[in-house]
């Protein structure tokens, strides 16, 4: 899953990229409301956390513009204000949900966990998905093969989650390093085949199947 936070305190979005980065969750940073709107227009994100008060555009105009454009990117605002007037009007701009400064990281989590939920819930996907004898719980981020747990990184859940929500179709390369590398991310795109490589081994080769120049597509048996 790729997060966006646009928030211009640079202190406060370091440790929250930091946080979430553990968290497992593939994190870009940006500190201008005009960037966050190019960048969140640009890039295919699950989530962008959004502070209201930012240079250049504010979170309202930023949040009112990608629903003007059509994107439906869930948004959680943040802000110092506080006030039942601050929060309808981020909501009136097409905001899913609101979080008032200061807040509890844990607080945020959940509320990203649970935009998340829903937005998977919205497209049919269910939080837990089952492929035969494998079972994918994506909201505690585990893995099981009938009884046994399969420890997985990271990056290696991130990359199979992208796989097993579209069982059976093709997901490819670039795909996969949209949503698992961040935005920064120059290297070797033949990263994702020694991720495929390390689910191959730990979960069974036959698993992961390869569409020569396409990409890859998980066997849903």
């Amino acid at each position: 899953m790729r997060l966006l936070i646009v928030e211009d305190e640079k202190r406060l979005a370091l440790s929250l990229a930091r946080g979430l980065t553990a968290e497992g969750y593939v994190v870009d940073v940006v500190h201008d409301g005009l960037e966050g709107l190019h960048r969140a227009s640009e890039a295919a994100y699950d989530l962008v956390v959004l502070d209201i008060m930012l240079p250049g555009m504010n979170g309202y105009r930023v949040c009112a513009a990608l629903r003007a454009a059509g994107h439906d990117v869930p948004i959680l605002m943040l802000t110092a204000k506080d006030g039942e007037y601050d929060e309808a009007e981020g909501l009136d701009t097409g905001a899913d949900d609101y979080l008032t400064k200061p807040f509890s990281y844990v607080v945020l989590v959940a509320r990203i966990k649970a935009l998340l939920r829903r937005r998977r819930s919205g497209a049919g996907v269910s939080p837990v998905l089952v492929l035969g004898e494998l079972r994918v719980d994506t909201g505690a981020r585990r893995v099981h093969r009938g009884e046994e747990e399969i420890p997985l990184t990271a990056k290696e859940f991130a990359v199979l989650e992208q796989l097993a929500v579209r069982p059976g179709t093709v997901v490819s390369k670039a795909e996969i390093l949209e949503h698992v590398w961040d935005f920064a991310y120059d290297g070797d795109p033949n990263i994702v085949e020694v991720y495929v490589s390390a689910l191959r081994r730990k979960l069974g080769a036959a698993l992961i199947g390869t569409v020569r120049g396409a990409g890859y597509r998980l066997e849903a048996r």
